[in-house]
């Protein structure tokens, strides 16, 4: 079974930064499309970016220009690099693996990670 693991999250003052990572064990990981997500308290899970195996990427517009995704298809890895945070950052963010091909859809998430942006 795919697994993700991820890390980097932490508490950080507004206009700091962070760079998470999601590590994918058990799976041919090039063939995805990677994403991040994060939820808030009491909130719907929004997607905050993604980035296909040809290395197309999709931002949120509320993070446009502050976030940065990546990926390391030889260690298998993909990042979300954040700069100037604010407060409205603050939430679990989690890693997402999708791929969806004829007849199937394959989907699996990380166990989050916490960031709070406060100072």
């Amino acid at each position: 079974q795919v697994q993700l693991v991820e890390s980097g999250g932490g508490l950080v003052q507004p206009g700091g930064s962070l760079r998470l990572s999601c590590a994918a064990l058990r799976t041919i990981f090039s063939i995805f499309t990677m994403g991040w997500y994060r939820q808030a308290p009491g909130k719907q899970r929004e997607l905050v970016a993604t980035i296909t195996s040809d290395g197309n990427t999709n931002y949120a517009d509320s993070v446009k220009g502050r976030f940065t995704i990546s990926r390391d298809n030889a260690k298998n890895t993909v990042y979300l690099q954040m700069n100037r945070l604010k407060p409205a950052d603050t939430a679990v963010y989690y890693c997402n693996a999708d791929l969806t091909i004829v007849g199937e859809d394959y989907d699996y998430w990380g166990q989050g990670t916490q960031v709070t942006v406060s100072s």
